[in-house]
């Protein structure tokens, strides 16, 4: 197979064609800030509108999880206008987000953190009001939690819960401002789930957490 040759930040890659330039970018230790991309499905979500990047040749930015890679394509993931369209998707995430960042079991490891230290932005919205919900935590399984004012609607728990039908628990329910992760007909998760805790391992932020003294080794 003929690799395709591109320059990012002045990197010089290789990748596969037909590759999306997000993965590509990935794959060869290059961050580019990301929430909704998943590896493994078809088509990407492109709902988190945080992978912009500029490309020479075009007038506008991209979306880095949307476009393929192409020979000689050179990308600029710090370009001024790209940055300005991340930073304002952040912000507007963060305008929902329940910030507890002391409190919460992904400190340290939360995307949320990774993404603003990239961006060299603020978790918390500067120019935003603060539109927060209240929603309740689930707390009804033994091993995990899932607290929906964490959730960031990234959709990697629903795509790795639907891998299997026998397994499918988790999904968005409503439209807007009031989507929200939760199970069929809003029941408890204990009821529903089969406990193989793969959603929390995905989970970028604490949404979906272990309990303490808990992790996935302790399924039965």
């Amino acid at each position: 197979m003929k690799m395709v040759n591109l320059t990012i930040d002045g990197k010089k890659i290789k990748a596969r064609p037909g590759e999306k330039l997000l993965w590509a970018a990935l794959d060869n230790g290059i961050y580019i800030p990301n929430l909704c991309a998943i590896k493994d499905k078809p088509e990407p979500n492109a709902a988190c509108r945080l992978c912009w990047v500029e490309i020479e040749g075009n007038k506008e930015p991209v979306t880095a999880c949307t476009i393929e890679v192409a020979d000689g394509m050179v990308v600029n993931i710090r370009g001024q206008n790209a940055l300005a369209l991340a930073r304002a998707g952040f912000e507007l995430l963060m305008a929902s987000h329940a910030l507890d960042c002391a409190h919460c079991s992904a400190n340290g490891v939360c995307e949320l953190q990774k993404i603003a230290k990239t961006l060299k932005c603020s978790l918390k919205p500067r120019r935003l009001r603060l539109l927060l919900r209240d929603l309740s935590v689930d707390d009804s399984n033994p091993l995990f939690t899932l607290d929906p004012n964490k959730c960031v609607l990234c959709g990697r728990c629903v795509w790795e819960c639907r891998k299997s039908k026998e397994k499918a628990v988790l999904g968005f329910a409503h439209r807007g401002f009031d989507r929200v992760l939760t199970t069929f007909g809003d029941e408890p998760i204990e009821e529903r789930c089969m406990n193989c805790s793969t959603c929390v391992e995905v989970c970028p932020t604490g949404a979906l957490a272990f309990k303490e003294g808990k992790k996935s080794a302790d399924i039965a």
